[in-house]
This record gives C-alpha cells, structure tokens and sequence, in this order.
C-alpha cells in the first residue's frame, strides 16, 4: 500500500489499482472509506435482500407456490384471499420486526462514527492519507501513524482493552523528523495486530516503521493531550476490523428443523393429493361417467385421468392448512414477546451501570435453551480488572490474616502517611507494626517494590500521587508499598526517587531488565546514596526460586508453603529477591550489556543471556499475594452453568499464568490440582492414550468401548475423571518456529483423578483439529490463553463444525467480536472496554453473573414455550386437514371442503391463535427459582427433547387420530338421525357446523391441557376465542348478511337450527370425550411411572434443601499469576527518557512531608453415570506423565 499525507486522489488511484490487482472477493469497494456498520440493511438493499432472507423459508416459498396456484380458476375451489392475506400479514410482521432489530444496531454506528478529529471532520468521512488530531481519552478510529504528540519525544500513551482485552497502558512514539510526512509504503491489509511493517520517505530519506509507530482502531488515547496521526487503513482494513468477520445470519436449529419437517410435510401433503387424485380418476372412469348430463365435466377436460390431475392440484390447495403460514407469524410473534422479557427483567438490571439486559436480536430466543458450550473472554468478562494486594510473606512471616476473624475486621490505619492512598485496605496491623519497628527485611521487601518497577507517577497537586502502570498488578504493588511509607514519588532516565518513612532518598537507576513472557521476572539494578549496587528482582516462583543462593533452602521451603497457600485461595503470587553486586562486576558487565544492545544481529540472545548471568544467587525476601477481583457472582455462576451440563472453555488473550489463576479463582479448575509434570510439544495423540488408560484403571480395566452410550460421539468423552486443558494461542497455528518455552503439562488430581492439559500440539492445523477437539470435549474445562481475535473465532468455528452442539460466546471487547460473531450466541458485556462488542451481540448485559439467568430462566422457557407451541400448532392443523382427506372419499374425490371458505380462513387467523399464543409467551412448567436451584431441568433442551423427529410425530398421529373421530363418530351419528321434528338430520351445511364445532371445543380443550401456568390472559383467550367462534358462526348465518351479501352467505339460519338440537351437542360431547380420555390416561400413567424432573417439582411442596458447598484449599505448584505485558515492557523506554515528563522531574525535588464455595462433583452428561460407577479411591492418586 501507497499512502501520501492529505492527498486523496492520489492514495485513492493507488488503492483502486492493488484491488485491480488482487481481484479479491474480499477487497472492500473503491475509494476506501472510514465508514463500518454492524447492520445489515441500507434503503435500498432491505426490500430485496429482506425478502431474500424470509423466501429462505422453505414455508414462505411454499404458500406463494399456491397463491399462483390458486389464481387458476380450473383447480381451485378456495378464493386466492384464504392465501394471499396471511402470507402478506406474514411477510410485513417479520420485515418490520427485522428492520427494528437492525435499526437498533444502526445507531449505534452512527454514535460511533461521529466522533470529530481536528477539522471538526465525522470519523465516517476520514480517508487513508488524512492527518488527523486526536485528544485525551478519544476512541481511535482508524490505524494511524503517529506523527507527534504533546509528550516529550513525542511519546503518547493508549490503552488497548479493545484490542487485546487488557485494560492497561501501553506508549507508542513517534518517528524522527516525521511532522511533515512525506510517503509511506508498507504492508497491505492485514489481521496481525502486534506486527506492522513499512517505511517513510521523506525528503531522500528512508526510515523503518514498525508496530511501535502505530495507533491502532480501537485504542484509546490515554494520559497524552493531543497527538497527530496519518491515516494508514481505514473502515473494514483496520487489523481490528480484520480480526471482526462477517455479521452472520443465524438461524436456530428449531429453524432448521422446522424447514426440514416442512418438505417432509410437503411430502406427505404430495402423497394424500396423488391418492385421493388416483381415487378421482377412478370414480370419474367408473361411476362419474354416468351422471354427465347432470354433472357434466369443466370445460376443458375431456378425460378422467385429466380430471384426477386437476384435482390433484385442488387438493394440494385444501389440503395446505397443514403447514399454516400463521406459523411463521405466531412463531416471530412469541419471540419478540419473549425478548420484551428479557428486556423488561429487573434481577438483570445493573442499577450501578444503569444498564438493563437487552435482546438486540428476536430470532434466536430459544436457542438460548440448547447451550452446551459457552466460549467467555477472562478480562472485563470473567473479572473486574481491580488487583487488590492482599496479604504477603516476609523473611518467612506471612501477612494478611485477619487478626481476630470472629469479630467484624477493621483496615489497617495508615493515617501517619500523609501520601498513603485512601482507597488502600489492608487488614492485618503486625505488618505496618513491623515497619514502624524497622524490621530491616520488612523495610527492604518494601523497598524492592517501591523501585523494581515501570511505573510512571504524576503529582497534579501537592500531595496527590497518581500512577500509571502497564499492568494493574503493578499499580497494586507500588500502591502498597507507597501506603505501607516507601512511596514512589518520581522517576528520570537515570534516577528514582522514593520516600522512605518519609524521608526523600534519590537511587541512581543503573539498568532495567525487562519482563516478557520468556524471561517471566523483572529487574532493576540501583545504585544507593551510600554507593552500593543492588539488584532487586520480582517474577514467578517456578523462575526465581532456581536461581536463589543455596544459603536461602530454609526460607524458601516456608516461603514456598505459603505460596502453596496463597495460590490455593486463587491469589496471583509473586516472588521477590536481591542480589548485592560488586562494583568491578557491575562496570564489566554493563560494558557487554552495551555491546549486546547494540549488536546489529541477535540482540535479544545477548541480552537474555546476560541478564541471566547476573540474575542468579539471589537472596529471597518474600512472597506477594494479589486478589484479582472477579465479577460478583461469578464462580456461582459458573457452577451452576457446569451442573447444567454446559462447559465453559475461556479465550483469553492474556498470558497462561494468569489465565490458570483465574480458573482457579472462579472455580473453572478444581482446587485439588496438585502435580505438574513437564511434557514435551507435540504429543496430542499420546495425551488422549494417557487419559484413556487412566480411565480403564479407574474403571478395573473394564474397556470404554463395551460401555459407551451409542449417543456419544468419541470414545473420550465417557472417560471417569475431570479433566480441565490449558492451550496456548501458539499452539492453535503452527508458527514458523516453534517455541519451546511454551511447554507442556500435565497435572493430577487427588479424588477423582483429574489432570489439567497443558498442550502445544498446534491444534487448528487440519491434521490435528479432531484429535484436538475430541481433547478439549472430554475435559471438565477449557482454557486458551494468548489467542488472538481470529484464533478464538476458530475455536468456536472448530466446535460449531464438529459437534451438534449449540455455542454461546460471551465478551466485552472487540478483541471478542470474531468468536460473537462466529458463535451460535453472541453476548456482549457493556463494560469498560467500549461498546463493539455490544453492537455485534445478540443479547447483551453488564454482568458475567446474569448469564445464568439469560440461560436457565429466559432461555429454558423460551425453548420450553416454542416446543410445545410448536408440538399444539402442527396437531391442531393436522386435526384440522385430515378430516377433508377422509371426506374425499365420501364426495368422490370432488375437492369439496368439509367447512366453507371462511371458517377455514378465520380458523389458524381468529379461533386458535390466541390461545396458542397465550401459551407460547406465558406457560411455565416450574417457577424461576426452581429453574436456577435445579440446573439438571436444562438437559431436555440440550438433548432436543422436547421437540424432535420423534416428538412431531407423536403429534401428527395424534391429530390424525383426532381428525378420524372428528369425521366418523358425527358421520356416523348423522347416516340415521332425525331432527325434533322428524325430519332427517343429515345435510351438508349441518354436518359442516357440527365438525367444525366440534373442532373447536376440542382443541380448547387440548390447549387447555397443555397450559402448564394459568393467567388471566390465558383464561381470556381460550374462553375468548370459543366465544368469538360462535358469535362468528351465528353471525355469518344470519338474515342480516344474508341481505347485504346473498352470494356469499346463504345458508341463513342454518347454524341456529343445527346447534338447536340435542343430537348435536350429544355428538359434539362424545366426539370431544373419545379425543381427549386417552390424552388424559396417557398422561396421568406417565406422570406416576415414569415423571420428568419438572413434574417432581411441581408436585412437591416442601422447599429444597440447601446444598452444601464443600470449601477445600487448593495446595499446588500453579501460583504465579503476575500479570507479565503481552510485549515487551516499558525499560528501554524509561531508561532513554523519551517518556519523561517535566512535571515528574521536578518531583524529585520536593522536601518530605509530615470467597465462595465449591461443589464437590459435577453431573455428568447423560449416560455417563454408569461409566464412572465403582470407581477405586486408590486408583486416583497415580500420577500420569506423558
């Protein structure tokens, strides 16, 4: 790419070249703008591609097959409006409905794209080559490249939550000499987000650009003025937007069942035409023949075989009621009730956010009942992004308990501190008595923390310390350390100034040895104002506890028992040490550590093995324990999800440590993880074989394969045992090296045997991908970390392609929006990390807790509600059609309707509408309490029970059965029944009123049944519609319509006259009896035999118990939870001073001034049970290595 400062035309003419060139598909249209949208639909695409979408429907594209059959007067005997009116009524409802869904996502889009830069300019008209200016705290909205800020050295500080999810500030400088760009050519359009390359000529000159120089969309410019940026890539180009896919039509597999079933209706419709076709061929052929002259054929044909060919085509239009297109209006009616549901819920409003829940898409309600895997981001989903320093060890003293925990503690007064942070809490006193006693070693753990880091302070007012830290978990060390009275008070290339107690002291800063996620430690190399050379280091416990001095065994072996105790309350651990250097040793290698730094090859293998050397024969000083604040209620959450049988794998971005830790911390992991066996790369295969024969030995070597349930798909998943995978991002995609510090684990639990996986066995790659997943699925839990945006839509992709399973995926960032997409599900949380991933979702909240309720109340009556809807709707049209095709053989095979024209108009539109929707948006089976105090209720949606093949046959036979004694018993009643008067019964019209009355009552009756929670509405509706019924009926044979229509109604009186008569009601009353007793019987046998869950929990009155929560410490060796960069950290930037504020080097100058429980076990999927049963408690403590 081509790009030139404020030259459109001539970057627009580059631009349409490289997509003349490339002719990919996948080239967004010329000239590139800055505009996005989330919608589908503009003015002008919504008529076309709308209908598109709605014809997609196999029913839709059916009805308008018979509205133009039924414009043929030769075969139709149902006027074209008995067609034509639902299907326009239908397609309206579902356009507006879909115009308000994307509506709804439109305006966001225009809020975001209104954001102005320096020309008081719409983000949404910016072009590439534009230089625009941004301010504090703005969005950015396209990948720019930084010109120059208001920084010194033109540095500029962003914050990359949308990015890559982590909420801390990263610095970006500028170029030399770049005020006045001149042309840059770099790299096309692409998803990488951590890799840019180009280069700037500009007046003869050449200069190299990297990923350092970039602004990327999605950022935020943080603790910087202004600053001005040229637009490289702009709109769908940005890497952000790279990483996001395509918006998706999803449809619900009820959907898709649905058009399935409608073809094999159809197919059956095509039968019973063929049949009774055939039998009006016959009787044309063979008794037809001799009624000519008084039954004479239509014009036109001249043969009883071209007669049954007509007819077939009159009988596929009687007999298409039994796919109603009310359906399909019914169907996107009760969804948009049950989303106003979702909408209206108070226990899923966040009144601190003044945030409610909200359906930003109707269609996929009921899916919401069918989860079995949830796919949720770590940062600002799963937790707070709030790290509190919670307790601590100290030359083998551990701080931080609660002194007397029986009485209601208080904080730790740091009122001596004048500079001490007011919103620090610390609970233990004897660690600030240990200070203000000058224990020396308490003095000097403080003192490491107040200097080993990259933390840049600033003083907007005397006495009020802000800090700003690349990592929280940072901020919350110098924080403690500042209140404790070793306050960090102001940095310069080469010094730091701490206040000791309240003494200013100047250190000189020799040297930071920056962290990454290799070295996995931080060091810094100072020299005191007494002229000592001290290196003080922090980093993971499994790095730095092999590189103490042996002298440190003792204390070690008591520092690693509190590290084992602080890691099994799920605190992120940190170990800190020191080492004392000569001064002859310092000057000779600091002279190599120059020349590495500036060796043109190789620079990072010098540097790593020098700072290796002189990070070795350490003396500890202690330990630190850090809270990572987890959202309110989220480990609740996530038990009870598990015992629902869903599995909850976590796609982080952040690095594998933490992402353990806070499996640990939300109960994902179990606590009784112990063992950690290091495994060499690439042994998947060998993994699965390890799993399967510890399941055998569990099992008394009894085989798998003789055991497992036919349902299941792979052998894995009906091993005994839990099991939890832990994979790396570098994992998934094979690299162009692998990296070996990346290493595989594995892990065993105690009771029962449950390892943790660690695997790098690049998963995603084609020949992997299946053992991958059959891995992953057989695992309690599943946890990716380092995953970039695209990666995590893979996985989700990956499970979505191989198992019939439905996905959810849950976020707050953009970083999320590809797997939100790309999911069944997308929910989005609207957090701090803006709002792109809201506008991708299909529901979204500001809790990860209230999940839970979206699932296992709203998602599990929606199922609920549309599977028994659908199970009344297809039963009521069955008994409602079939009883034309058993009248075709009694009206030879004429085409004559059993009811007239209008009833079957009103009879899916007005007499069994309502009550079907009544039910379908308010039934209930058990109360939401119960719902979410019993997750095993979830299973029937996730096994497709409640509506299935099997299921829609149960209710064909039973409407074909009802259709058969609604014709029969009156046909039979009326062959020799008189009136009162004497006169013979049987006529057309009587016979017509006393089915289709029949018909009615009787489908009362069943809804009646099926109705599991009454409400006004309810009662309303179905008395309503029978009174509507008769008030109709009694109407349309009426002297009054008779007189002003005398072509349309002339049967006057007729119902009057039929319903008048005993036999009658007598008829109407057996019929309705032989129909529902055995509906009844069946019922109440199944209820005593064989009862549902739901059943059980209806009939019982007693509240259920409460379950008591088994609370265990977790003692392991996987503590190191310190929140490492994603890139390399902030050292070489501090130690060249470009990031150095004036404000903050005059402040060296300044004088001193005076948890939750865990459940034991979780349900396993059914079938399994019997697979785990008699498992030895001696067999779980084998350790597996693979």
């Amino acid at each position: 790419r081509r790009v030139r400062a404020n030259a459109r035309e001539y970057n627009e003419k580059f631009h349409c070249r490289a997509l003349v060139a490339c002719k990919s598909p996948s080239c967004p249209i010329c000239p590139q703008s800055n505009c996005i949208k989330t919608s589908k639909y503009n003015i002008v695409t919504f008529l076309p591609v709308n209908l598109f979408e709605q014809f997609q429907e196999v029913a839709n594209t059916y009805f308008l097959f018979l509205l133009i059959l039924q414009l043929i007067p030769q075969i139709s005997s149902l006027s074209w409006f008995t067609t034509i009116v639902p299907l326009v009524l239908v397609l309206t409802i579902t356009a507006v409905k879909d115009a308000t869904d994307d509506y709804v996502r439109l305006c966001p889009d225009h809020t975001w794209l209104s954001l102005y830069s320096l020309r008081q300019e719409q983000w949404m008209n910016v072009r590439v080559g534009d230089i625009i200016k941004l301010e504090n705290n703005q969005f950015v909205q396209a990948d720019l490249l930084l010109l120059s800020s208001s920084e010194p050295h033109g540095l500029c500080y962003i914050e990359t939550a949308e990015l890559d999810g982590w909420p801390c500030g990263e610095g970006k400088s500028q170029l030399s000499h770049t005020v006045h760009p001149g042309e840059v050519i770099c790299e096309p359009p692409n998803n990488k987000l951590d890799k840019f390359g180009g280069t700037l000529y500009w007046k003869e000159n050449k200069y190299p650009l990297s990923n350092q120089n970039m602004l990327l969309r999605g950022c935020v410019l943080r603790n910087t003025e202004w600053c001005f940026g040229l637009v490289i890539f702009a709109g769908p180009d940005t890497k952000l937007m790279q990483n996001s896919g395509r918006t998706k039509f999803k449809r619900t597999s009820i959907d898709r069942l649905m058009n399935t079933l409608v073809l094999w209706i159809f197919g059956f419709l095509v039968c019973m035409g063929v049949i009774l076709a055939i039998g009006n061929a016959i009787w044309e052929h063979e008794v037809g023949v001799c009624f000519q002259i008084y039954l004479p054929w239509d014009e036109g044909v001249h043969s009883a075989f071209f007669s049954g060919f007509l007819s077939f085509w009159s009988y596929i239009i009687i007999l298409n009621t039994v796919v109603p297109i009310s359906l399909y209006v019914s169907v996107e009616v009760i969804r948009l009730g049950h989303s106003y549901f979702i909408n209206w819920d108070k226990k899923m409003y966040c009144a601190k956010r003044r945030t409610p829940a909200e359906a930003r898409t109707t269609t996929l309600n009921e899916e919401l009942g069918q989860v079995e895997y949830i796919f949720s981001d770590k940062t600002g989903t799963l937790t707070q992004n709030i790290m509190v320093f919670s307790k601590c060890s100290v030359n083998g003293h551990s701080y931080g308990e609660c002194q007397l925990p029986e009485l209601r503690p208080e904080p730790v007064d740091f009122s001596f501190n004048p500079l001490a942070d007011p919103r620090f809490q610390f609970w233990d006193p004897s660690l600030l008595e240990a200070v203000k006693l000058g224990d020396l070693h308490v003095h000097e753990f403080f003192r490491l923390l107040s200097l080993c880091h990259t933390v840049m302070s600033e003083e907007k007012s005397e006495g009020e310390l802000l800090y700003k830290a690349q990592s929280p978990d940072e901020g919350a060390l110098v924080t403690a350390a500042r209140n404790f009275g070793f306050v960090f008070r102001s940095r310069t290339p080469k010094t730091i100034t701490v206040h000791e107690l309240g003494q200013a002291i100047t250190y000189q800063l020799l040297a930071i040895l920056d962290f990454n996620n290799i070295r996995k430690r931080m060091s810094v190399i100072v020299r005191s104002p007494e002229g000592k050379i001290r290196l003080y280091c922090k980093g993971a416990d499994t790095i730095l506890l092999e590189r103490l001095h042996p002298i440190n065994q003792d204390l070690s072996s008591i520092t690693t028992d509190h590290l084992n105790e602080y890691a099994g309350e799920g605190l992120r651990t940190l170990v800190l040490a020191y080492r004392d250097l000569e001064e002859s040793y310092y000057r000779d290698w600091s002279e190599r550590l120059h020349r590495a730094g500036s060796a043109p090859e190789a620079r990072e293998d010098h540097l790593a093995r020098l700072y290796d050397e002189v990070e070795h024969d350490m003396m500890l000083l202690g330990a630190t324990a850090i809270e990572d604040k987890l959202q309110q209620g989220v480990p609740e959450t996530i038990a009870i999800l598990t015992l629902a049988n869903i599995k909850i794998w976590v796609l982080t971005g952040d690095k594998q440590e933490t992402a353990v830790n806070i499996g640990y911390s939300c109960k994902m992991l179990t606590d009784d993880m112990t063992e950690i066996e290091p495994c060499a790369p690439s042994l998947l295969r060998k993994a699965r074989e390890k799993m399967m024969d510890a399941s055998r030995s569990v099992c008394n070597g009894f085989s798998y394969q003789e055991k497992l349930p036919s349902k299941l798909t792979s052998v894995l998943e009906a091993i005994a045992g839990e099991y939890a995978l832990v994979i790396n991002g570098h994992s998934l995609v094979r690299p162009g090296s692998a990296r070996q510090d990346e290493a595989l684990c594995l892990a065993v639990h105690h009771d029962p045997s449950c390892p943790l996986l660690f695997l790098q066995a690049h998963a995603l790659e084609a020949d992997m991908e299946v053992e991958f997943l059959e891995t992953a699925c057989a695992c309690k839990a599943v946890i990716c970390c380092r995953v970039t945006p695209l990666q995590k839509a893979q996985v989700v992709e990956l499970v979505k392609k191989y198992k019939k399973a439905v996905t959810l995926a849950i976020g707050d960032g953009a970083n999320d929006v590809s797997m939100i997409k790309t999911a069944h599900i997308g929910v989005g949380i609207s957090g701090q990390e803006g709002i792109q991933a809201v506008l991708a979702s299909d529901y979204s909240f500001s809790q990860f807790k209230f999940l839970q309720r979206l699932l296992l109340v709203h998602g599990r009556w929606s199922y609920l509600r549309m599977c028994k809807f659908l199970c009344y709707f297809f039963y009521k049209n069955f008994a409602f059609t079939m009883v034309h095709f058993w009248f075709g053989f009694f009206c030879g095979f004429s085409a004559q309707t059993v009811y007239d024209q209008y009833f079957i108009t009103l009879y899916n539109i007005v007499y069994t509408s309502l009550p079907v929707l009544a039910m379908g948006v308010f039934d209930q089976d058990v109360p939401e309490q119960r719902s979410m105090e019993y997750p095993k209720l979830y299973e029937p949606g996730q096994l497709n029970l409640l509506f299935n093949k099997r299921e829609f046959f149960i209710c064909i036979a039973q409407g074909i059965y009802t259709s058969i004694l609604m014709f029969f018993i009156p046909y039979g009643v009326f062959a020799d029944a008189t009136r009162d008067d004497g006169a013979q019964l049987a006529d057309y019209q009587s016979f017509a009123v006393t089915v289709a009355t029949s018909l009615v009552i009787v489908v009362s009756v069943q809804i009646g049944l099926d109705t599991g929670f009454w409400t006004a509405i309810n009662h309303f509706f179905i008395w309503g519609s029978l009174a509507a019924y008769f008030a109709i009926l009694f109407t349309m044979h009426s002297d009054g319509l008779f007189r002003m229509f005398p072509n349309q109604f002339r049967f006057v009186g007729n119902a009057q006259n039929t319903l008048a008569q005993p036999t009658v009601w007598l008829t109407i009353a057996l019929t309705t009896v032989v129909c529902i007793v055995p509906v009844v019987a069946f019922r109440f046998l199944k209820l005593d035999l064989k009862p549902e869950l739901s059943d059980t929990l209806v009939r019982k009155k007693q509240k259920t118990q409460h379950r008591c929560m088994r609370h265990a410490g977790r003692v392991g060796s996987r503590r190191s939870g310190y929140a490492f960069s994603h890139q390399e950290g902030f050292g070489e930037l501090i130690m060249s001073g470009k990031n150095m504020r004036l404000s903050s080097l005059a402040l060296s100058s300044f004088a001193p001034r005076p948890s939750s429980s865990w459940i034991e076990t979780l349900r396993k999927k059914k079938g399994c049970e019997g697979s785990s049963a008699g498992s030895p408690s001696g067999a779980a403590d084998k350790t597996l290595k693979v």
